[in-house]
């Protein structure tokens, strides 16, 4: 019999802030501030979703936007984070890295300070007792300013840590066929200066070139997504010397049309190459699947053998920001499950 992957000891290096709301989660803070949602987030869930053209992404945004309006008070960040974590660790994660932009919740809150003080606060109180660590990537949205992404990675810089409710990261996300990749290099420059881990998406609407892109001009410790580097064996090669983690999110790729099927998403091909890939839900809200579903995918459909997803999950307590003795004995325990 295959090994529980609920058992398994992983992290979880890529999920969204509003993205891994639950969907009663959503329909009560919807209710509570009055605001209706579009029956593609309530009745139809999880929606039809395609990004393949600037119309598909346009809905995904759109959805995402409302989703992220229904957030507007201390109470309901709390929440987020709180549901996240527990949700993660009912799944067998032992460490989280969420991912938020405090820009987007500082209207209601007086600023982005207090709202990153909110999610780091609430973050350290869920990581006592839970089962589970949470750390917090600051993510600068690249359809903005590259300026608005120095001011944010200067905030991250000034709560940066190893460890739970601390920020141990700073990332770049949104359309990534939109900015220049390179403009932004200043802000990952002061977030490296600050010991964090540098983790821009890239390499998931465009293809390798993108990828390349990214790892030149950025220099990351991961790549959000990183999967189309598989369409050219020199960027992969270099993805693989550079020792840089890929957060594949098979789920998300498939509902946003950059794969037509689980089948086509190259992930057994990054194995073999010799890249380190940590698997990761993206925006469940909006995919309809969390962490262990990518497990489960990656078993079924990629035919993955217990050793490979040892291998996988390995490979995200590697990537991770976790204190030292948190990673030691995931890996420990990882190496149990295997041994079971």
């Amino acid at each position: 019999m295959a090994r529980s992957v609920q058992s398994l000891p992983k992290a979880h290096l890529h999920l969204h802030f509003t993205g891994s709301m639950r969907p009663a989660t959503l329909v009560e803070l919807a209710d509570k501030h009055r605001i209706r949602l579009p029956d593609a987030l309530t009745r139809s869930w999880p929606p039809t979703l395609s990004a393949a053209d600037e119309r598909g992404w346009f809905r995904f945004q759109r959805l995402y936007d409302m989703a992220r309006a229904c957030v507007r008070d201390e109470a309901d960040m709390r929440r987020i984070v709180r549901e996240a974590a527990l949700d993660d660790a009912a799944e067998g994660s032992r460490w989280l890295e969420i991912q938020v932009d405090p820009t987007s919740y500082a209207p209601f809150l007086g600023g982005i300070t207090p709202a990153m003080e909110i999610v780091l606060d609430e973050a350290r109180s869920v990581s006592e007792g839970s089962g589970i660590g949470v750390g917090v990537v600051v993510a600068a949205n690249r359809i903005r300013h590259p300026l608005d992404a120095r001011i944010l990675a200067r905030l991250a810089a000034r709560f940066a840590g190893d460890g739970p409710g601390q920020v141990v990261g700073f990332g770049l996300s949104n359309d990534e066929r939109r900015g220049t990749t390179a403009e932004f290099a200043a802000a990952f420059d002061i977030a490296r200066r600050a010991g964090l881990a540098c983790v821009p998406h890239g390499g998931e609407l465009l293809g390798a070139a993108a990828v390349w892109e990214t790892l030149t001009a950025l220099r990351p410790d991961r790549l959000g997504h990183g999967i189309r580097s598989a369409e050219d064996p020199r960027v992969l090669e270099e993805v693989v010397r550079r020792g840089v983690t890929l957060e594949v999110c098979p789920g998300s790729n498939v509902a946003l049309g950059v794969y037509g099927a689980a089948v086509d998403v190259p992930l057994r091909q990054l194995i073999e190459a010799g890249a380190q890939v940590a698997l990761g839900a993206d925006d469940p809200l909006l995919f309809g699947s969390r962490l262990n579903a990518q497990y489960d995918t990656a078993r079924t459909t990629h035919d993955l053998s217990d050793v490979e997803l040892a291998e996988l999950a390995r490979g995200s307590v590697r990537g991770s920001r976790a204190p030292k003795p948190t990673r030691t004995q995931m890996l420990a325990d990882i190496d149990r499950w295997l041994a079971s």
